[in-house]
């Protein structure tokens, strides 16, 4: 299917379709006129890399995890490494939470000053 179509059935913009393929986590074939021809599975493939993004992940992360997802949801095949990649991605989320906390409470100090 060409980009359109696949931006279509994703919701994705192509500009991203193209992004994703440039971070290589989308690959596409060439017609004979050069367009991008995306194999069916693409679809999936876009519903995983959102979902994975709507979690928090990178680009760079996502590459690691995508071959192990499963299904729209993504659900995984616990392949090697892969509870150890995203319990790692959990930890730096919660450091950057309790950052903002502190922050918050900083911040939420000065406001409480004349």
């Amino acid at each position: 299917m060409l980009i359109g179509e696949l931006s279509r059935r994703t919701g994705v913009s192509a500009r991203s379709l193209r992004y994703y393929e440039a971070q290589g986590l989308l690959s596409a074939g060439r017609g004979v006129n050069g367009y991008r021809d995306y194999a069916e599975e693409a679809v999936v493939t876009v519903t995983q890399i959102r979902g994975l993004l709507r979690a928090g992940l990178s680009t760079e992360v996502i590459a690691q995890v995508l071959p192990c997802a499963r299904g729209e949801g993504p659900a995984f095949d616990w392949c090697a490494e892969l509870r150890e990649i995203l319990g790692g991605e959990l930890a730096v989320m919660d450091d950057r939470i309790e950052a903002l906390r502190r922050s918050r409470g900083t911040l939420a100090g000065l406001l409480t000053k004349p």
